[in-house]
């Protein structure tokens, strides 16, 4: 069977979406491919034509994602399409069923009006709630944010709304055609 090298970037504002990547990566090198976890950086040397798969995962602040996911995207395109790629989201308003897929969250629907990619795949997983670990300001936007949307707003609040099942159902799609260990 054929080994895949495969590329995941990934964007965090609080290290969510890297504790996300990190359980895909290991999902899939536990299928027996060749799988590199790196930080997005468009000034990077990262050679990314040695990868067959590269996949995205970024977080949301404030409704946006970093403008570095942007600007990696718009340098990179041609490159991407020539690939398997997908792209992930993650951010507190999946918690909200109806707001926790591709098609359904405002947030992903809005960043892919913004880019010209098409992602081949893409999934939305809901992040973590954990205001000790803000700061004032981000604490009481965050705060008022979750009022508005009838979150959480117990300054103690601690939850990872993140439904680990569909974080390994979506890092299955990339096992296909790799040796078994």
């Amino acid at each position: 069977m054929n080994i895949k090298k495969i590329l995941i970037l990934y964007s965090t504002v609080d290290n969510h979406t890297l504790k996300i990547c990190s359980q895909i990566q290991d999902k899939i090198r536990k299928c027996g491919h060749d799988v590199l976890l790196h930080t997005i950086n468009i000034d990077d040397k990262l050679d990314l034509n040695i990868f067959d798969t590269i996949i995205i995962g970024a977080s949301i602040r404030y409704g946006k994602h970093n403008e570095n996911v942007y600007h990696f995207i718009a340098k990179h395109q041609k490159l991407l399409e020539s690939k398997a790629n997908a792209f992930f989201s993650v951010n507190v308003v999946a918690r909200k069923p109806e707001k926790n897929q591709p098609h359904t969250n405002p947030y992903l629907v809005k960043f892919l009006k913004q880019i010209a990619w098409k992602p081949k795949i893409l999934a939305v997983f809901a992040g973590m709630l954990d205001y000790q670990k803000y700061g004032i300001f981000d604490r009481q936007m965050i705060r008022f944010i979750m009022w508005m949307t009838k979150g959480p707003t117990d300054p103690k609040t601690v939850i990872e709304f993140t439904n680990w099942e569909a974080v390994d159902t979506f890092a299955a799609l990339f096992c296909v055609e790799a040796p078994q260990k």
